[in-house]
């Protein structure tokens, strides 16, 4: 009888309820989408193809994750292909050309973070404010939005979701030296622009 129990238990673990999906899934994943690619239209299109392609793989399901976070792997799947659709053919294999410039003087060569002269200003969000929160959010989309498509997907993802240098190279096909080069541009980049928008 325990074994029968621990088998019903591990039925209802290793089913998903498709039906359910879009009430329970449907925000959570535009936002995580939209937040990600700035595009309303596109997000909305990237979620009903996480939840199309979730059902052709539902009988696949085998519960070691929540459905929630499986659907996300499959969004997160489908905008890193976005990603790799606009950046690729702007640059062969994705190259930036790596040079010494007045950006590669405010970072530190072996981990990458602000040197101490050159840190960023306090953006006035010390205590939080929701109000002043939301204008900065906006603000900092805003100036996402200006930079280049590949510096951009790098920047997402490796500040955004988190990913380790070895995935975004692979995915995006920039080599580990461009990398560097792409996320110190682009962070020179947004801090001029806050600093010019916020402070």
């Amino acid at each position: 009888m325990h074994t029968e129990n621990n088998q019903q238990v591990d039925t209802k673990v290793h089913t998903c309820d498709p039906q359910q999906w879009v009430a329970k899934y449907a925000d959570y994943l535009y936002s995580y989408a939209v937040t990600r690619i700035n595009d309303g239209e596109l997000a909305r299109d990237l979620v009903q193809e996480t939840f199309l392609a979730a059902l052709e793989k539902a009988a696949k399901f085998e519960g070691r994750s929540s459905e929630s976070t499986w659907l996300t792997a499959i969004l997160k799947n489908k905008i890193i292909d976005i990603y790799r659709k606009k950046s690729s053919g702007l640059l062969k294999r994705q190259e930036v050309p790596v040079e010494v410039s007045e950006s590669d003087d405010f970072f530190e060569v072996d981990d990458g973070h602000w040197k101490v002269q050159h840190q960023p200003q306090a953006f006035g969000l010390e205590v939080y404010n929701p109000l002043i929160g939301k204008e900065f959010d906006h603000i900092l989309k805003q100036c996402m939005q200006k930079l280049p498509v590949l510096w951009l997907s790098v920047f997402t993802m490796k500040h955004m979701d988190e990913e380790t240098t070895e995935t975004i190279c692979s995915e995006l096909r920039v080599t580990p030296a461009n990398y560097w080069v792409i996320i110190h541009r682009a962070k020179v980049n947004l801090r001029a622009c806050l600093q010019k928008n916020w402070i």
